[in-house]
């Protein structure tokens, strides 16, 4: 059986299919679609305008039957495609959201002038690995990778750097420039 693409319904039809066909801008499948009804328009048959494309038959047979069922709507994709997100935008805020609260193992002076921690096998810094032990403990299925790219998307910082260079001590005080070399180099031969 010989497979056509429906009559254009009107002016308007044929307008946007040959602009789509022309286009430099819209999206290159939608572009090869449009060609593919404008050519079968023209007179072309399945294996011509497979040819022509470079494509399968299949596919020109696939998006000839859907723009006869939809019209122009047939040639735009169709939504929900892909793979659906592990987690849901809840849970990527609640891990977002663990970044700014503080660890549990970081020490923190109790009005006694003690040093205590909330949980002194925990981690004092968030690292990627913490933190998705942390998002693991609250239930969310979440792996390490997973958590970086969440972070690095949302432009959040998780650690802090240089944690040696600042003290809540009075007396501290600073790394300074490096000693300079306390032993003569050794001479060439």
């Amino acid at each position: 059986m010989v497979l056509w693409a429906r009559p254009e319904r009107g002016e308007d039809e044929r307008a946007v299919v040959r602009r789509l066909a022309r286009a430099r801008k819209a999206p290159r499948d939608v572009v090869m679609r449009a060609r593919m009804i404008e050519l079968s328009w023209s007179g072309l048959r399945v294996p011509a305008i497979a040819m022509e494309l470079g494509c399968s038959q299949k596919t020109v047979r696939c998006w000839l039957h859907r723009f006869n069922r939809l019209g122009l709507q047939g040639l735009d994709d169709l939504g929900g495609q892909g793979r659906k997100r592990r987690i849901t935008e809840e849970e990527r805020s609640r891990i977002i959201s663990l970044v700014k609260t503080v660890p549990p193992g970081r020490l923190r002076w109790e009005p006694v002038g003690e040093l205590w921690a909330f949980d002194e096998s925990g981690p004092a810094e968030w690292t990627l690995d913490s933190l998705a032990a942390a998002a693991q403990a609250e239930g969310i299925e979440v792996g390490r990778s997973q958590v970086r790219r969440i972070l690095l998307a949302e432009g959040v910082r998780w650690r802090r750097t240089r944690s040696w260079m600042r003290s809540k001590d009075p007396d501290f005080v600073p790394k300074g420039q490096g000693s300079s070399a306390s032993t003569p180099s050794r001479p060439t031969t």
